[in-house]
């Protein structure tokens, strides 16, 4: 079970990881220890998650969704299996957490009155400095 913060948590049938071989250096272990670790979450049917935060989520991770929707998360970070296994728990984590953040909505607002005054005053200054800039000394 995650544990994501005090009122969420999300139940072991709902994510299942494999450990694969990792990619890059790794001298004569690399071809023999699957540390790498792939941790697949399915999102749409976790019912600790609201419809909200679903879609929200799915917006936050539409790059590491796969085919059959579920996100996909891996680590390789370190050479140990269990430390991966932890990385990619805590990506997860951190990732439902921004998701479960509502968006405050835009309220539109009207200019103050004072603004106004303060904008055209300033449109008037401009056009008396351009205006000024006009001179007749070069036609000479």
């Amino acid at each position: 079970m995650i544990q994501i913060n005090e009122t969420i948590s999300i139940p072991e049938s709902d994510y299942f990881w494999k450990a694969v071989r990792s990619s890059g250096p790794g001298g004569q272990n690399v071809n023999k220890v699957s540390s790498k670790v792939r941790l697949f979450f399915d999102y749409f049917h976790c019912e600790a998650l609201d419809f909200e935060t679903k879609f929200r989520l799915k917006k936050l991770a539409e790059k590491i969704i796969d085919s059959e929707e579920r996100i996909v998360i891996e680590s390789q970070i370190f050479r140990e299996q269990p430390k991966n296994l932890d990385a990619a728990i805590q990506k997860l984590r951190e990732l439902i957490l921004k998701a479960l953040i509502k968006p405050k909505i835009r309220r539109a607002t009207r200019p103050t009155l004072s603004s106004k005054i303060r904008r055209v005053e300033s449109k008037k200054i401009k056009s008396i400095i351009k205006r000024n800039r006009k001179s007749d000394s070069f036609s000479e």
